[in-house]
């Protein structure tokens, strides 16, 4: 089994004290001991590999840190626009695509969202999301975590798939499977996902005007909580990034 990992503010050599939140869930739940091997990581893609020395206390303990290791930004880069879910399916979508391996994650208020993230129940909302793909990038070993973006409005996601080597609306009409896109030989990949009504005609122009085209996953439709999974994992095995 891999080492646990735990989220630090800065990874550095020598002997680092682990406290805190991720302290208290690795003495008191983990139940670490001295000998223990443990990853600490800052979730910008520098980890400090060690072994724990001693426990302090309930929330307390001391690593000493064998080997710093810095983990180059994987490319191509896959950022995958995820329309607003309804209840907690928005959760569960970025800890899948955090699991998976997705770089960044960009929540979009599409004009068939039934969600809308406004005040504090967007303040809120957002920070289950970076809170879950936290958790989540810890859980699946990652030492660079995911970013979460600011909600997005639909003029923002068209610039931002303008600026993509591979730029890619996931739509069940789409004329050409996604299996078959044609990657590019430099450049980010965006995939956008659209919500339970899907994306809208005008919706699709306008990321058509940007260079995005329409592709299919295959004959089933997916849930929007499970196509951007769904996606980023077949576009993680044809880029290279699985093998």
């Amino acid at each position: 089994m891999t080492a646990p990992v735990f989220l630090v503010d800065e990874v550095a050599p020598g002997t680092v004290v682990l406290d805190g939140p991720e302290g208290r869930h690795a003495v008191s739940v983990r139940r670490l001991n001295p000998g223990e091997p443990v990853v600490l990581t800052d979730g910008a893609g520098n980890g400090a590999f060690g072994t724990v020395t001693s426990v302090e206390g309930k929330d307390t303990l001391y690593v000493a840190v064998d080997e710093v290791r810095e983990e180059p930004a994987p490319r191509p880069r896959i950022t995958v626009v995820q329309a607003l879910p309804k209840g907690d399916r928005g959760e569960l979508a970025v800890e899948t695509m955090t699991e998976t391996g997705v770089d960044a994650i960009v929540p979009w208020a599409a004009s068939r969202c039934v969600t809308r993230w406004k005040g504090e129940r967007g303040l809120k909302s957002l920070g289950k999301w970076r809170a879950t793909a936290r958790e989540a990038g810890k859980q699946s070993r990652r030492l660079r975590f995911p970013e979460v973006a600011e909600v997005h409005s639909t003029r923002q996601v068209a610039a931002l798939l303008a600026g993509a080597g591979l730029a890619a609306v996931l739509h069940e009409e789409g004329s050409a499977p996604l299996a078959r896109a044609e990657l590019p030989a430099e450049g980010p990949i965006v995939l956008v996902v659209g919500p339970e009504g899907g994306v809208s005609p005008e919706e699709l122009a306008a990321f058509g005007e940007a260079g995005a085209g329409a592709y299919r996953l295959g004959p089933s439709v997916l849930r929007t909580s499970t196509a951007g999974t769904a996606g980023a994992a077949l576009l993680l095995g044809r880029s290279g990034r699985w093998g």
